[in-house]
């Protein structure tokens, strides 16, 4: 785990120093939940997500407003989580399977989801700046710092 924090931290110095010098690039504050950078497109639900029932075995969404879209290395964004404990170890096996998103950022976090991206190691944010969830879609490039505190569109 100490190799993947290492990795993680250098991954998060490089790209502040890259993205720097772009002047179109929005930065929003949040909370850290789990430590860690990842960059990727975004998938975004305006509706609470379940761990367990909406995303299967191989990270897609079975039901609601992302139907047939999938986690896998992508910048999961929704409101907070919601239904079953199981949740967390669903995370857990997404990761192991290579199917778990590359981070997670939530309004509001609540345990199952928290516990989830700790123990399968997903930077996971929360409380980021009210602005970020009217500007964020779909398909756009997101940064998550979750060393510095930090989401980037």
């Amino acid at each position: 785990m100490h190799d993947v924090w290492k990795q993680n931290t250098e991954k998060a110095k490089t790209a502040g120093k890259e993205e720097e010098s772009s002047s179109n690039i929005m930065r929003f504050k949040c909370r850290v939940i789990n430590p860690g950078f990842a960059k990727g497109e975004a998938i975004v639900s305006r509706s609470p997500v379940s761990l367990l029932g909406d995303i299967n075995e191989e990270g897609v969404f079975e039901v609601g407003e992302l139907k047939g879209e999938s986690v896998a290395g992508k910048i999961l964004i929704f409101p907070f989580g919601r239904g079953s404990t199981v949740g967390s170890y669903v995370l857990l096996k997404l990761k192991k399977r290579g199917f778990a998103p590359a981070a997670i950022v939530n309004k509001i976090t609540e345990p199952i989801i928290a516990i989830g991206a700790i123990i399968a190691e997903i930077p996971l944010v929360d409380l980021v700046e009210e602005e970020f969830f009217s500007k964020v879609k779909s398909g756009i490039l997101v940064t998550v710092n979750a060393f510095e505190g930090y989401v980037e569109l």
